[in-house]
């Protein structure tokens, strides 16, 4: 009797550990006899050593995410009254981002081909109080920097970028984080540098604007017991800086094997467009981090997404979908007056997108099954819809 065939999981994070597991244990380990568990040591050199691959001067380091565009905004001066033009095909952290920092998200609909925010009608949503721009470089491309840079200029807007999943990106000469006034980063376990836990960081050139983030983090003190500004307990953790240090060094290489490993589904992928099956375009080259691989299954193939995602699963490939609900029609957010069919390209995505296995050392065998359940799935669907 056959056995069936090894799993191919989504990341793998134990193969990436793995080898810097020594490495680790001692940097938690130097924490742990120092002590110094809040604002440490670690995190000072993470800031520092970060915010230098981004091309930038300064780091601060926060709780999480989210927290580093919500406090990142504030500290630029955006809040209550401003407007923040936003991709309604996000993670649901941007939306909360603006909003926690007082300001109203304006959403807009994004170019389908790409996934990223559609930059004319980002325009066309500029009002007299917008104040800001905030693009996502989502799953690992960076939006244009000539084509933000040219619309914040003309309208006098602020560029905060969310580079969540892009971490060292880069286009066009820039490298994610150093486009505009700041840009926020998030540490989840799962990211190309991911921590042990949350963490976050927001990255800029302005002193000011680091000064106000430091302290707004951290109660809203700039100096111990004297609060100048509202602020919250939002600190990136010792332990959590002490591991991101020991795995920095190795981000790049793990970059390059993330490209490498699309580069490989692109090939493979080319003869499936005929059935449906459009890997999303990348207009970056080997700028591109890729976070995700991300793929539409078209209204030209004969099965659905969630009916492709269903088959892979029984072959043991894991897979996801980012996001299958647009920020718009979110229940929570629905008050925000935006009904559906207002962005099409973002609700035609969320039912077409399908994200398949990556990770550093994702193997070429790993992926050459994974194209090859998804062709033998749309090529054969009578075969496999009763599998």
């Amino acid at each position: 009797m056959s056995q069936p065939p090894t799993p191919v999981p989504f990341v793998d994070l134990h193969a990436l550990h793995q080898p810097l597991q020594e490495k680790i244990e001692a940097a938690v380990r130097d924490v742990l006899d120092r002590g110094d568990f809040i604002l440490g040591r670690a995190v000072k050199a993470f800031e520092r050593d970060f915010a230098r691959t981004c091309g930038v001067e300064y780091g601060i380091g926060v709780a999480c995410g989210t927290d580093a565009i919500a406090l990142g905004l504030r500290a630029c001066g955006i809040g209550t009254g401003d407007e923040v033009i936003v991709p309604a095909n996000t993670f649901i952290a941007t939306l909360i981002g603006v909003l926690h920092a007082g300001a109203t998200p304006v959403l807009v609909d994004c170019d389908p081909n790409t996934a990223l925010i559609d930059l004319e009608a980002a325009e066309r949503a500029i009002t007299p109080r917008t104040q800001a721009i905030l693009p996502v470089h989502l799953y690992g491309q960076m939006v244009s920097p000539s084509g933000l840079q040219a619309l914040a200029e003309k309208h006098d807007l602020l560029i905060f970028e969310d580079a969540a999943q892009a971490h060292l990106a880069q286009r066009e000469g820039y490298t994610a984080g150093s486009v505009g006034t700041a840009a926020a980063f998030s540490f989840y376990p799962s990211k190309n540098l991911g921590a042990g836990g949350n963490g976050g960081i927001t990255v800029t050139n302005n002193s000011p604007i680091a000064e106000r983030l430091q302290a707004l983090r951290n109660y809203g003190a700039p100096q111990k017991y004297v609060h100048a500004y509202r602020g919250t307990n939002s600190r990136l953790d010792t332990l959590q800086a002490a591991i991101l240090n020991v795995k920095l060094p190795h981000l790049r290489d793990w970059n390059r094997q993330r490209n490498q490993a699309a580069s490989r589904y692109d090939r493979q992928l080319e003869s499936l467009r005929e059935c449906g099956i459009v890997p999303l375009r990348n207009d970056s080259q080997g700028g591109h981090v890729y976070h995700l691989y991300v793929l539409r299954v078209t209204d030209e193939s004969p099965l659905t997404r969630d009916e492709l995602a269903a088959e892979l699963d029984q072959q043991g490939i894991q897979t996801g979908i980012h996001y299958p609900i647009p920020c718009h029609l979110q229940p929570a957010y629905r008050d925000l007056g935006y009904e559906e069919g207002r962005f099409p390209h973002s609700e035609t995505l969320s039912r077409q997108i399908l994200s398949l296995p990556m990770y550093p050392g994702l193997s070429e065998a790993q992926i050459d099954r994974v194209v090859g359940a998804i062709e033998t799935a749309v090529r054969h669907p009578v075969a496999t819809a009763g599998s």
